[in-house]
């Protein structure tokens, strides 16, 4: 089986969008090159609707992967674009310097109340890498304004991915990131990381954890009076590889952090808005992070928008008449209206559909329609954390990943790969037979690929 696009309307988008368009993380020539070895086909989508994209000759392809982890309940659901379509009969948008509005005032409320108000106090930017510079730079001036202003230096973990501007990228240890733009960056120190599965025999998830933390600890007592802060993915390292791990390395971060007066941020970017089975990630381990950053699902992925919450005391230490004591970051589309209604719509569904318990029986279901795996001779490391579901296959063939997304796609599916692990994260209104369909698409998928 082959996905072909080189009929109809959709090949005449792909020939427009090659000739003009360059896509983000993409050598572009994967695509100008459709007969080599090395192809990915372009996948023109016409509209969308529920968990399912439509081509323009009317194929349909189950998002399995929420469009890079965004849509929550799925493309256009009438909840949200009717909250869209209120707001932008009022306001679409107005600069936040020097002005306020309602829905960033009632957004920046509720989601402080999300944390007991342990978080109280919201910046906005548009995207997940923009809310990871925002807390680094917090994070260093706080220090800074402290007038300890040795510690500016971060900790991050081996594996770990935080975003493709240039601070975000100094904490993001992955090679092909941090070797092409290497003289850009100030990069930090890597620990190793808790992923459960690097546990040997007889070891589980909590050893791993535990054996990570004493590593953290060891660093910490020689090193924390040059360190600002100490960024993770709560639970699930998810660009290297949905790499989970067991909730007490967060408790004893925490422990640290706190000890060795090191913040702590809680990058949620991807693992929050009720991906792991609680709203944020790092309530399954009991604590608060002093900088919380999210995006991508928190506009059920209508419109770009990011968040960093953070404590009082990060706050107060910024109040002063020097403007120099300020936090110096802007952003022209800083706490959009559109965007801010947007998550309140996503908000009031968190909480009038009691979206988090739903998603308890919609994760057994997707472990029930994935289970055969574990019994296929490739697969290892079957594993899921809510709504997150991977598992990582034995090849050695480096066209793997290339080779299974088209043969996803043919099958009515898209799944794209991270290198050897195969992931799914989809919208969380799939029913019983589009659960069964993404289970079989990637069953067969992977027979193709490994034939």
């Amino acid at each position: 089986m082959s996905a072909d696009f080189s009929s109809g309307l959709n090949q005449q988008w792909v020939r427009r969008t090659l000739a003009a368009v360059w896509h983000p993380c993409t050598q572009m020539q994967h695509h100008l090159r459709p007969d080599s070895p090395q192809a990915m086909p372009m996948l023109p989508v016409a509209r969308a609707q529920g968990a399912w994209l439509y081509d323009f000759d009317g194929r349909r392809y189950l998002d399995g992967i929420s469009s890079w982890w965004t849509n929550l309940f799925g493309h256009g659901h009438p909840k949200i674009v009717a909250a869209l379509r209120a707001q932008l009969d009022e306001l679409d948008h107005v600069m936040l310097a020097g002005f306020t509005h309602a829905p960033v005032v009632e957004l920046s409320e509720r989601l402080s109340a999300r944390t007991q108000g342990a978080l109280g106090h919201a910046f906005y930017a548009s995207d997940g890498a923009s809310a990871t510079e925002i807390a680094l730079k917090m994070s260093a001036h706080y220090w800074r304004n402290a007038g300890r202003t040795e510690k500016n230096g971060f900790l991050c973990l081996a594996g770990s991915y935080h975003g493709e501007t240039v601070g975000a990228m100094a904490v993001t240890d992955l090679a092909l990131f941090r070797e092409a733009y290497a003289p850009l960056l100030r990069p930090a120190a890597v620990l190793p990381s808790p992923d459960a599965r690097q546990a040997g025999e007889g070891e589980t998830a909590q050893t791993v954890a535990q054996r990570a933390a004493a590593a953290l600890e060891a660093y910490l007592r020689e090193h924390a009076p040059e360190i600002a802060a100490l960024i993770v993915e709560p639970l699930v390292q998810c660009a290297s590889g949905m790499a989970m791990y067991d909730a007490d390395y967060l408790r004893r971060a925490r422990a640290l952090c706190d000890a060795y007066e090191v913040h702590l941020i809680c990058d949620e970017i991807a693992v929050g808005c009720g991906r792991t089975g609680t709203f944020f990630a790092h309530e399954q381990a009991g604590i608060r992070p002093d900088f919380l950053c999210l995006s991508k699902g928190i506009t059920g992925g209508t419109l770009p928008l990011s968040a960093v919450l953070c404590t009082d005391a990060v706050y107060e230490a910024f109040l002063d008449d020097d403007v120099a004591r300020a936090f110096l970051h802007s952003h022209s589309y800083t706490g959009n209206p559109l965007a801010c209604r947007a998550a309140l719509a996503v908000l009031d569904m968190f909480d009038e559909d009691d979206v988090l318990h739903a998603n308890r029986e919609r994760a057994e279901a997707l472990g029930r329609a994935f289970a055969p795996l574990a019994a296929h001779p490739a697969v290892r490391h079957l594993r899921q954390r809510g709504m997150i579901l991977a598992f990582d296959v034995a090849t050695e063939d480096a066209t793997f990943a290339r080779r299974f997304y088209r043969a996803a796609l043919a099958r009515e599916a898209l799944v794209r790969p991270l290198g050897k692990t195969i992931y799914v994260m989809p919208p969380y209104v799939l029913n019983e037979a589009e659960r069964a369909h993404l289970a079989c698409a990637v069953q067969g998928a992977l027979a193709e690929a490994l034939a």
